[in-house]
């Protein structure tokens, strides 16, 4: 399923394009599919460049980038109205600044990570600025929020991101009104930026037995 999406992302990659791609298998599958065109790459993920570069593809630094013409990426969670959660990279800031350099930011997702509302069954990833830990931390409970250091079995001590930050992982239940979630911690004195895409995506392409489907915002699923 994931190569068959991939696939059909790619039919959406022209010669001369700035390409964003971000991290996980169905973009893996999606540079073999482009790797002869003529375009060049931006990415947050460095297991993406390495595999781009492998593939020939040119890689741009994205601190001299401000145009992208479209990006692909996937993610945990995304619902009906194209909010997303991306939860396992820990990479979302660098994600939402090709997001944002993008004329078409795109999931790729199967059928098990499409919600009518986002269900939150992943947490939303909060970067923090070191010296603003305990304060996050707090305001992030007040929010009724679980929240954990980001952690792994095979590293000593807690995981941060590129860029030297603290990663929390925060637990929400019941949530209500994702908008004012997001508008709330990301104006949080501290947070550098969240996992919770909200208002960036402008479309997905989603694969189930039935097919490849793609949705873009406000338009209704159609078949590719």
């Amino acid at each position: 399923m994931k190569k068959k999406c991939a696939l059909y992302a790619s039919k959406l990659v022209k010669d001369g394009m700035v390409v964003g791609l971000g991290g996980g298998s169905t973009i893996s599958y999606l540079i073999d599919y482009v790797k002869d065109k003529d375009i060049k790459v931006v990415s947050p993920s460095s297991k993406t460049v390495l595999l781009a570069q492998q593939a020939g593809l040119t890689v741009l630094n994205t601190q001299y980038v401000d145009h992208v013409d479209i990006a692909f990426d996937g993610c945990d969670e995304v619902d009906s109205h194209l909010n997303a959660l991306k939860s396992g990279g820990g990479i979302h800031t660098q994600e939402k600044i090709i997001a944002s350099m993008a004329d078409e930011y795109i999931v790729l997702v199967d059928e098990t990570k499409f919600h009518e509302t986002l269900a939150f069954q992943v947490p939303v990833v909060v970067e923090v600025l070191p010296k603003a830990y305990s304060i996050v931390k707090k305001k992030l409970e007040e929010l009724n929020g679980i929240v954990e250091w980001r952690s792994a079995s095979n590293k000593d001590g807690f995981l941060i991101s590129d860029e030297g930050n603290i990663l929390f992982d925060v637990y929400f239940k019941n949530v209500e009104d994702i908008h004012l979630l997001n508008q709330t911690l990301l104006m949080m004195p501290g947070i550098v930026d969240t996992s919770l895409f909200v208002d960036i995506l402008t479309g997905m392409i989603l694969v189930n037995d039935m097919g490849v489907f793609k949705k873009e915002k406000d338009g209704e699923f159609h078949s590719l």
